[in-house]
């Protein structure tokens, strides 16, 4: 999956395909081991936005990667172009994962690569997008689809996070962290979060949860409770609830869940710590209740996680 094939062509916009390509183009600095293999793929000297851009190879290279890469198309009234449509398909049927960032749903869909599945878009043009393909099960509310080979986003910031998700996916969550770092964004964000969060993060530097989510994270491994984290910030239980779903879009207890999970995986990554140690080093207790948990959230058990991690990088 680490030969990516970005499309580029005429009408495309070019957000989307500039940040693809600064999370595949180059490992950060400090990362060692297996890289993307990067190529822009499109039809001689193609017009993105205000920019001209020249193609590194045509559109019947996008067949030979392993992932594709449609950015945002910039006009969902127009149709996307027959030949961009029937490359993507090709490559699908080649054994291509296809992913779309933002309204490039609109192009897997005219290739038939939605039919049957969930998907998503930005959500001004959910709409729009499950008007002209109903066969496509169109979710107007999460950040990113992963179906396995066919994968969607929602516009802009959310098709960042569906790029660290594949970074994730393929070369673990160290490496994704230092691509978020070096892009000075957060992490990780759930795919099921909704597009929409009053508050996507705190307002001010004294928010409750501003000082309160990095005293969390360095305290992954106690047991930790809503009444401990309401102490801590100083409010209800039922108040700090609200804060957390306005700020992160989700509970305190799922948030604090996910990072949990997130530090485990860094730790059957870059450590030979067993999963007993593992589980009390990210507060879950026992090698059973991070086995459970773990398996859920990423679908497989942690053992298998680790010997699939480390034969992927090697």
């Amino acid at each position: 999956m680490t030969t990516v094939a970005l499309a580029a062509t005429d009408g495309m916009l070019h957000f989307e395909l500039s940040l693809a390509h600064e999370v595949f183009a180059a490992a950060p600095a400090g990362v060692t081991g297996p890289w993307y293999d990067l190529t822009v793929c499109g039809p001689a000297a193609v017009r993105i936005g205000r920019f001209r851009l020249e193609p590194d190879a045509g559109l019947d290279r996008l067949r030979h990667a392993g992932t594709v890469i449609v950015p945002g198309w910039a006009d969902v009234d127009e149709d996307p172009p027959a030949a961009l449509v029937d490359a993507v398909r090709e490559a699908h049927e080649a054994g291509a994962r296809v992913v779309s960032l933002c309204t490039g749903a609109f192009v897997l869909a005219a290739a038939g690569l939605l039919d049957g599945l969930r998907a998503t878009t930005h959500w001004a043009h959910t709409g729009e997008l499950a008007a002209r393909h109903p066969r496509v099960e169109v979710d107007p509310d999460v950040l990113y689809v992963d179906n396995g080979r066919v994968l969607t986003s929602a516009g802009k910031a959310a098709a960042l996070d569906l790029c660290l998700h594949l970074v994730r996916l393929d070369l673990g969550s160290s490496v994704a962290n230092a691509v978020a770092r070096r892009l000075v964004v957060p992490p990780h964000r759930a795919g099921g979060q909704a597009q929409f969060v009053t508050t996507p993060v705190p307002e001010r530097d004294d928010h409750p949860l501003a000082a309160l989510l990095p005293w969390i994270i360095e305290r992954l491994d106690q047991p930790l409770t809503v009444q401990d984290l309401a102490r801590r910030a100083g409010m209800s239980s039922r108040h700090l609830g609200r804060h957390f779903r306005a700020a992160t879009g989700t509970t305190p207890l799922q948030w604090l869940l996910t990072q949990r999970i997130r530090r485990a995986q860094e730790l059957l990554e870059k450590t030979d710590d067993s999963v007993d140690g593992i589980a009390a080093a990210t507060g879950m207790g026992t090698a059973t209740t991070l086995r459970r948990h773990f398996n859920r959230t990423v679908g497989v058990p942690p053992d298998t996680y680790r010997r699939t991690f480390r034969s992927r990088t090697r």
